[in-house]
């Protein structure tokens, strides 16, 4: 089952860890540098929310336990 993952991008440090680790979900925004969901798997158009394919949750939850600010939530 697919999850809802939102990224907090005003608090993102853009340090390059959740792209680095599971590039095939995040991306860094060119015109902020801050992190986002590819396009591919955007909600509502909205670049800070996601929805997690099963075959990558474990990537995802990887980034998101790396991320030294905690900003990606999974639900």
């Amino acid at each position: 089952m697919a999850k809802k993952v939102t990224i907090a991008r005003e608090e993102c440090t853009a340090c390059e860890t959740c792209w680095v680790i599971c590039p095939e979900f995040f991306e860094q925004n060119p015109g902020d540098t801050f992190s986002q969901v590819v396009t591919k798997f955007r909600v509502g158009g909205s670049n800070a929310e996601g929805e997690a394919p099963e075959n990558l949750l474990d990537k995802i939850q990887e980034a998101a336990d790396s991320c030294p600010v905690q900003i990606i939530q999974i639900a």
